[in-house]
């Protein structure tokens, strides 16, 4: 599958380098043509990856993640080009820092309205980015959240989820609920803090 990774920093190199060794071909998408990091990644990941603008990636890839930092991510997708994400699956794993206030539309929400030809899923921003590719580095059966309007695009993106590892994947409803994931983020904050590492994540126990 092709595949578009919006964002070259720790995330977006992360997932974009998995996903090429799933056998998918990615393009890393920048602001510009020949981003250092993105070319750096590219030579590291070999003949499956490449490099492009934000435009050049969506008009790739038949799925695209935005990994690009929450501040920067509606501007990203402008960058993309009017119409270029429609109907594709858009995978966001965007965080805002500091959080959203508590009952405004989410980033998620506010993707989905800036962008109202894509099928945007919101996944992927309630754990490091090590943890996002590699489940298994915790025992036993943890959670990742998915939340869309579209169930198949969100039966896609659990199918992508589950070649990386994971086994858990609760959907959590349309892309209002975008909210309570983005909201984590000041508790993993917290739990980072006291626990003094990034290796850990959430467990739902079920009756």
């Amino acid at each position: 599958m092709n595949i578009a990774v919006l964002g070259t920093g720790s995330v977006g190199a992360t997932i974009a380098s998995k996903l090429v060794s799933l056998g998918h071909d990615v393009m890393m998408g920048s602001r510009t043509a020949g981003n250092e990091k993105a070319v750096a990644w590219a030579q590291a990941a070999g003949a499956r990856a490449r490099t492009g603008t934000f435009a050049d990636a969506a008009g790739f890839g038949e799925v695209v993640f935005n990994c690009t930092k929450g501040g920067a991510s509606l501007e990203a997708l402008r960058a993309a080009g009017d119409g270029a994400l429609d109907g594709k699956v858009l995978v966001d794993v965007s965080n805002s820092i500091p959080p959203l206030p508590p009952g405004s539309a989410s980033l998620g929400e506010q993707i989905q309205q800036a962008c109202p030809g894509a099928r945007v899923v919101k996944a992927l921003n309630t754990m490091n980015a090590a943890m996002m590719v590699d489940p298994g580095q915790l025992p036993g059966a943890h959670a990742v959240f998915v939340s869309g309007n579209d169930a198949g695009a969100k039966a896609q993106v659990t199918a992508i989820l589950q070649s990386f590892g994971w086994r858990d994947v609760i959907d959590l409803g349309d892309i209002t609920t975008a909210r309570q994931v983005e909201a984590y983020l000041g508790l993993w904050l917290a739990l980072w803090k006291s626990l003094g590492t990034m290796a850990f994540n959430i467990a739902i126990v079920r009756r």
